[in-house]
């Protein structure tokens, strides 16, 4: 026996000495390569301002924030500001041990390889809270013995270099806690929308529960599990003394109150958010999303809030126009079966350990049905998960059905709310049958819908009628307004609700312009020779054209021919044969090439007679922008959203530098300093006098034509045209004064026809939008340009009147275009040349007279 234990003891002996020499050579194998790291933790203010990623933010013009981007959602917090509770809770949970150990607790590193050898799997690391920082600062999360083995000795010098708080401090900034947070500051918004010190017990514990598998105990995607691992937290709190028995029983009952709180937008305009970061990611790559980007756009808040309400407003009245489609989905189950905690062995288990299954019950259980149950004698806990789960789009509350009668529909609202939703609510829901009809008369309720169908809900602001029925739209629309000297645009949306769709229209959606295209053929034919004096006839034409593939016989909306027409009337009636004549008159190519100038791709123009009618498809934001030189006389100016980028600590990264409209430079003036800044001068390729006298047609159009409505508005400086394509697939308007030019189109994603014209489509969204954008604001119009007369004419022949003649009417000319007096007998004004193989001026074909 004493031999035995003497060769034990030597054995021992031996195999100390070679697990020395192997830890010795480890320590030398390995400590060489961690200067490098070492050195880094000399200065952990340095090594915060490096590592902690911040995400990119847009602001509005004002500094009030839009959007945020970035996977990391990160606030910074020292550790004096660290609540006890949650040191406390933390602790609990992953290191008990943490203010007694050098950084590597022996106990755990002997239980996760016991793990190992017994398992075969590496189920747990052993890690204390140092060696987490030193993983994720300095290290891969590669789960190698390798990676482990730096990992223990960097935790050795990280608690020689560092003291407990500030490696405290490091595991809290940096630690993930999913939906994006990193560090706990961002946990407390991401998850209860409030900062960290006014969390409670309960919610703290939460917390503190994620770092250990921030997916499986994530109180929004798995509460139960969270609960369970939030419930055990508290036990080891409670067992280490660091709760007492009231606060204990008290939070092990505390239901789950985890939601998930987005970023607190100050101005709703994620169309713009979207937009600001692809252009940031355009100039800085992925580096956009890290480096803490403050992105700010020209967006004014004011006219973004009104664009937004407009948009709604107006897509949702075109929807009650047409009538009732149905209900979004149908025979909700009152209850759904779910697993039990009894079956999940696992859950069963861990719940023992932290207070039993009845406290995770309570925990779990919903006040709102548990209350609606009381007074209506069923549980709607299925029906209240299902509005939770399904999305707002629009401003439209989900509900459910309860109960459908003839007069009135009961529903379930989000939150547990029961409405009772009177006759009224749905006067509007006559049965849908096409674009153009549906029943005058209202579907009574239990026709529209029956119990446990999913419906919208509409606000509506009377307190006698606080909701009305809704239903999601298939309507889109953008709007798009710019300062017409700047580009600066100052309201974009791109379409009904984001969350919904991402594509922009605004600045996507190349569509078909229509009408609203017309007045820059016009321009050209001013800048040609005709005026707005000048006569055209409006009649049938015919034409055989190889580009159209046939025979083209265009027509006015109406189907009926006015015969002669002036040209001023012909564009605020917006008369097609008319527009055809015109650029027939123009040439195609000529035509093409001015209309350029106004910042259209002249690559989207159709080569053909077509183009007059706007077949060319343009995007709003494209159609806005040749609108805003039309608006500030002809200058060629740059619409864009993002004005400058800035760092996270306020150093400018770019500003945007876009041609400006000086009215008071010298002709040979190249450039016009403001704040510093240098910016190029607009030039003016267009002739002015052309341009003030296609405004003055353009307030016809407002006066006496399609545009009418806007009149609404009482002020005598908007100018504008509305715009329909075939089919009524596409509406449109677009009007400005001499500061704010805005465009609005509508129409569904996939073309068909909307049953309507832009006049009653896109231009009351355009007045809703003007009335804010316009308001306080003086009346500017164009400034009149040298080399205009005005001169009294027949309306019949558009020449100069006889003197007392009753029914002359005043007319704009260039002075040099003065037409004759009128003679005895009617004589055409200005020929017509032919189209594109014909623009020698030569005269066009007899039957387009």
């Amino acid at each position: 026996m004493k031999k035995i234990i003497r060769n034990l003891i030597w054995l021992g002996i031996a195999g100390a000495g070679v697990g020395g020499v192997w830890a010795l050579a480890i320590v030398l194998y390995f400590w060489p390569g961690l200067h490098e790291e070492v050195a880094q933790l000399q200065n952990v203010e340095a090594l915060l301002s490096e590592q902690l990623e911040m995400p990119m933010r847009v602001y509005s013009s004002e500094g009030l924030l839009i959007s945020e981007f970035g996977e990391h959602r990160r606030t910074r917090i020292s550790y004096d500001d660290i609540p006890r509770r949650y040191v406390d809770a933390l602790l609990a949970a992953e290191d008990a041990s943490y203010y007694d150990h050098p950084g590597v607790d022996i106990r755990g590193l002997i239980r996760a390889a016991y793990q190992l050898v017994s398992t075969g799997e590496i189920q747990s690391g052993g890690s204390t809270i140092t060696m987490q920082v030193a993983r994720n600062y300095l290290l891969t999360r590669d789960r190698t013995f390798a990676r482990k083995l730096r990992e223990i000795l960097l935790s050795l010098r990280m608690e020689q270099l560092l003291s407990k708080q500030e490696i405290l401090e490091l595991y809290v900034n940096k630690i993930y806690l999913g939906h994006r947070a990193y560090g706990i500051v961002a946990a407390s918004q991401v998850y209860y929308g409030k900062p960290l010190h006014e969390l409670n017990l309960p919610q703290i514990a939460m917390i503190a529960g994620l770092p250990k598998a921030p997916s499986s105990y994530n109180p929004l995607a798995n509460p139960r599990r969270a609960l369970i691992r939030r419930n055990w937290i508290l036990s080891r709190m409670y067992l280490l003394g660091k709760v007492d028995d009231i606060s204990y029983e008290e939070s092990l009952r505390a239901p789950v109150t985890a939601r998930f709180h987005p970023t607190d937008v100050e101005v709703e305009a994620p169309y713009v958010g979207e937009s600001a970061r692809q252009f940031a990611l355009e100039k800085f790559g992925d580096q956009a999303y890290t480096r803490g980007l403050k992105v700010y756009t020209s967006i004014d808040a004011e006219q973004q809030k009104a664009a937004n309400r407009a948009i709604n407003k107006g897509i949702l009245d075109y929807d009650q126009r047409r009538g009732w489609r149905g209900v979004e989905r149908s025979d909700i189950p009152l209850q759904q079966e779910e697993e039990s905690l009894e079956t999940d062995t696992l859950a069963q288990l861990e719940a023992e350990q932290s207070g039993g299954l009845e406290q995770v019950r309570e925990a779990l259980s919903d006040p709102r049905a548990e209350r609606l149950q009381q007074e209506y004698g069923e549980d709607f806990s299925n029906w209240l998960r299902v509005l939770d789960q399904t999305p707002v789009y629009g401003g439209l509350q989900p509900a459910i059905v309860m109960a459908a009668e003839s007069e009135q529909l009961r529903v379930l609202r989000r939150g547990g709310e029961v409405v009772d939703l009177p006759k009224e609510a749905f006067a509007w829901a006559g049965r849908y049958h096409s674009p153009f009809w549906k029943d005058r008369q209202p579907l009574p309720g239990d026709r529209l819908a029956s119990r446990g169908d999913l419906v919208r809900l509409r606000p509506n602001n009377s307190a006698d009628l606080p909701w009305i029925l809704a239903q999601l739209p298939s309507l889109e629309a953008a709007l798009v307004a710019m300062e017409t000297d700047s580009g600066h645009v100052k309201a974009l949306v791109g379409g009904f609700d984001f969350t919904q769709s991402r594509f922009n229209r605004a600045e996507q959606a190349a569509r078909q312009a229509g009408s609203v295209f017309k007045p820059f053929v016009y321009l050209a034919a001013l800048e040609k020779g005709y005026t707005p004096a000048t006569i055209i006839n409006d009649a049938p034409v015919v034409f055989e054209d190889q580009a159209l593939e046939g025979v083209w016989r265009p027509q006015n909306s109406s189907g009926t021919f006015y015969g002669p027409t002036r040209l001023r009337e012909g564009l605020y009636r917006s008369r097609n044969l008319i527009s055809i004549r015109v650029l027939n008159y123009v040439g195609i190519s000529r035509a093409i090439n001015y209309i350029a100038q106004f910042g259209l791709d002249s690559a989207a123009m159709p080569r053909d007679l077509s183009l007059a009618l706007g077949s060319a498809n343009f995007t709003p934001f494209d159609m806005n922008q040749a609108y805003a030189t039309l608006a500030n006389g002809g200058y060629g100016i740059e619409g864009h959203l993002v004005t400058h980028i800035e760092n996270s600590e306020g150093e400018k990264l770019f500003q945007a530098i876009h041609p400006r409209v000086c009215r008071n430079c010298e002709s040979d003036q190249e450039s016009i300093e403001l704040k510093g800044i240098k910016y190029p001068v607009a030039q003016r390729s267009v002739d002015d006098r052309a341009i003030y006298t296609m405004h003055s047609i353009l307030r016809d159009v407002i006066d006496e034509g399609t545009g009418q409505r806007a009149l609404a508005l009482q002020r005598d400086d908007i100018r504008g045209k509305t715009g329909t394509t075939n089919e009524l697939n596409d509406a449109w308007f677009a009007g400005f004064n001499r500061d704010v030019v805005a465009t609005v189109w509508a129409g569904f994603d996939q073309p068909e026809t909307t049953g309507e014209y832009g006049a009653n489509l896109a231009l009351p969204m355009w007045i809703d939008f003007m009335r804010v954008a316009l308001e306080g604001q003086p009346q500017r119009t164009m400034d009149r340009p040298e080399g205009l007369v005005t001169v009294r004419i027949d309306p019949e022949t558009g020449l100069r009147a006889r003197p007392g003649q009753d029914n002359a009417i005043f007319e704009l000319f260039y002075k040099e275009r003065v037409p004759e007096a009128l003679p005895a007998t009617r004589s055409r004004s200005g020929t017509l040349d032919s189209e594109q193989d014909r623009e020698d001026n030569q005269s066009a074909p007899e039957a387009l007279f």
